[in-house]
């Protein structure tokens, strides 16, 4: 893989120091910062009191003795960095920011640590997992099936009696060793007495016998899931096997049987999980909304950690609609309250989707054929994006196979250029997936002012893909090189938690390295990015997901302070050692939000004790 080079880490060390007007000018821009809430005006009045140090006001924070990737124009390096208030403040070699510190001035010394941009997830269901993560058991990084049914065991021993043991996603067949599911036998053995309830992609869910007696699966009046199937016995008793076939209603509504947190726990639940995705870099994410997320009161919980304070992780909102037949109602309704880009740095609403409506929704079971959209999805989302456009919303909209978005782009096209003349001048949209687009219709795309979110999903599902579709066609699945090439804007994140996992560093290690979770090569080198231009649709290509690459994406003065100082260099270490990379220290908005190992001594926020405190968080932690 291509690595930065010594050339350029020579090149960027080499700043002098900054003056008052050079400072200034790295500010251009402060007043719109300002009026749109992004920048601190505690940055101009330091500036405005200053009386030494050149005229500056001195940083808060300095880290020295670094390899600080800034993910700049020329992707330099840097040895050192300053942040004053919530901005970088200015980067170069240690010498020449050291001159920059006051008294006050908190200096690290990174010890040769490489630091990067914080992480930016551009497709996650990060909202609805911060009020579930507490009640879940995470197989994310388990490597066995004997290690994954060894969790519930003990699991169940601490679970009290009503309550569920779940397992939501995040997790494949191909990443254990026995290369296979647990059997419903095993789960039944292992946790007989509490519901459990396991589901496996968007694709089937395993319940035990107590779990089918709680949903009364085998009573007269048992639900029925249109596109779903409740597998039944020779006598016609559940088996405790729910199938999406392929909608995923079955899933969604199964899943919301059992109990809840309560409000209070809700918010320790939605604390604990921001900070599992500081431990692992992510500090802004794009919220994708979800099943059962009905906007705005399903997001109560986010909106009361964001006035308490305590919300650390930078989140856009998409209004994601619920229900079949009332998708125009809401959209309606949504876009008479509401306008995109309501809300601040730390909490704001982006546009509509990832379901502009359920007819257009194509479900990616790969090990299931391709699903057609419904043959009136055309009809039912045009008037949708119409009320949408007039708005002047961004979109974004779920479309996995190409034979999907053969059919919506011409919808998209009519209406950008009936509303706005010009389908480029229209709001930002993104396709959400696109694993099997073509290159016409990346041309397309392009001239609409799109964007691709990938995620790494396939790698969960590489092997069904490849059967049935053939390792040809897998390995352009999503075509990320052909995309960048063609000079297509793509961003990465994980779909998680119901999908992947919520690690980054999967992704990331995709990316690099072409590999499925079970390692299945993929990819051969016409697919696979060198480790800059990975980092890079996870960073500055992130924030332009969202239109926000001026302000966050990139460690240059000016810019948001959001970034991360890893364990291991990801620049140089082993293709094998990319997936266990995680942060010593995480800062968001000129914050130390997360620290362990040599920088623990600043993690000066200690969350509160996990509750309910059977939480298998509390046992098992989150990923492993």
């Amino acid at each position: 893989m291509n690595h930065l080079s010594d050339k350029n880490e020579a090149k960027n060390i080499n700043i002098g120091r900054l003056n008052r007007r050079q400072f200034l000018k790295s500010m251009a821009g402060t007043s719109a910062l300002l009026g749109s809430g992004l920048l601190s005006n505690s940055i101009l009045s330091g500036l405005a009191s200053a009386d030494n140090h050149g005229g500056i006001a001195p940083p808060d924070i300095v880290l020295l003795n670094g390899k600080i990737a800034t993910v700049d124009a020329s992707d330099s390096l840097a040895q050192a960095l300053a942040i004053r208030a919530n901005q970088i403040m200015a980067t170069g070699s240690s010498t020449d920011i050291r001159k920059l510190a006051g008294p006050s001035t908190d200096i690290i010394d990174l010890q040769g640590k490489t630091v990067i941009p914080g992480l930016n997830d551009s497709h996650i269901h990060f909202v609805r997992e911060g009020m579930h993560y507490l009640m879940e058991i995470r197989w994310d990084g388990v490597d066995s099936v004997e290690e994954a049914l060894e969790l519930l065991r003990q699991q169940a021993k601490r679970t009290p009696k009503g309550q569920w043991i779940r397992v939501i996603g995040g997790y494949s067949w191909e990443q254990f060793k026995e290369k296979r599911m647990p059997t419903l036998e095993e789960i039944n053995a292992v946790a007989p007495d509490h519901p459990v309830f396991i589901m496996y992609l968007y694709a089937y869910a395993l319940l035990n016998k107590t779990a089918i007696t709680y949903l009364g699966l085998d009573e007269p009046d048992a639900p029925v899931y249109p596109g779903g199937v409740i597998t039944r016995d020779g006598a016609g008793r559940a088996t405790g096997l729910l199938v999406a076939a392929p909608s995923g209603l079955i899933l969604y509504k199964s899943i919301t049987g059992g109990p809840r947190l309560s409000d209070s726990d809700r918010i320790n639940s939605s604390l604990h999980y921001q900070r599992e995705m500081h431990r692992f870099g992510v500090t802004s994410v794009s919220d994708a909304g979800g099943g059962g997320m009905v906007f705005p009161d399903a997001y109560a919980t986010i909106r009361q950690l964001h006035e308490m304070g305590k919300l650390r992780t930078r989140t856009s909102m998409y209004t994601f609609a619920q229900v079949k037949g009332q998708e125009l109602a809401d959209y309606q309704r949504w876009t008479a309250h509401h306008k995109p880009g309501e809300g601040d740095a730390m909490l704001k609403l982006v546009g509509a989707g990832e379901n502009i409506c359920w007819a257009a929704y194509d479900f990616e079971i790969f090990a299931m054929p391709r699903p057609e959209i419904d043959p009136d999805a055309e009809a039912v989302e045009l008037p949708i994006l119409r009320q949408l456009a007039y708005a002047g919303w961004p979109t974004r909209q779920h479309m996995t196979y190409n034979q999907t978005i053969n059919r919506l782009l011409p919808i998209y096209e009519q209406v950008r250029k009936e509303v706005y003349g010009d389908p480029a001048r229209a709001p930002l949209m993104i396709i959400d997936h696109a694993e099997t687009i073509t290159e016409d219709n990346i041309e397309r795309l392009m001239k609409m002012n799109g964007i691709v979110a990938v995620q790494n999903r396939i790698i969960y599902q590489a092997r069904d893909f490849a059967e049935r579709y053939g390792m040809k066609v897998l390995a352009e699945s999503p075509p990320i090189r052909k995309m960048l090439r063609m000079g297509m804007k793509v961003a990465a994140g994980t779909d998680a938690t119901r999908v992947s996992s919520y690690n980054p560093w999967l992704s990331l290690a995709w990316l690099a390295t072409g590999k499925s979770l079970g390692n299945l090569q993929m990819y051969g080198d016409d697919n696979i990015l060198d480790r800059n231009e990975a980092l890079r649709l996870w960073t500055i290509n992130g924030a332009a997901s969202t239109s926000e690459e001026s302000l966050k994406g990139s460690l240059e003065p000016g810019k948001l302070a959001d970034l991360v100082v890893l364990d291991r260099d990801y620049f140089t270490v082993p293709d094998d050692q990319l997936r266990k990379i995680e942060s010593l220290m995480t800062i968001v908005d000129g914050e130390i939000t997360y620290a362990r190992g040599p920088f623990k001594k600043h993690d000066s926020k200690p969350l509160p004790d996990i509750s309910p405190a059977w939480s298998p968080v509390a046992k098992f932690g989150g990923y492993r």
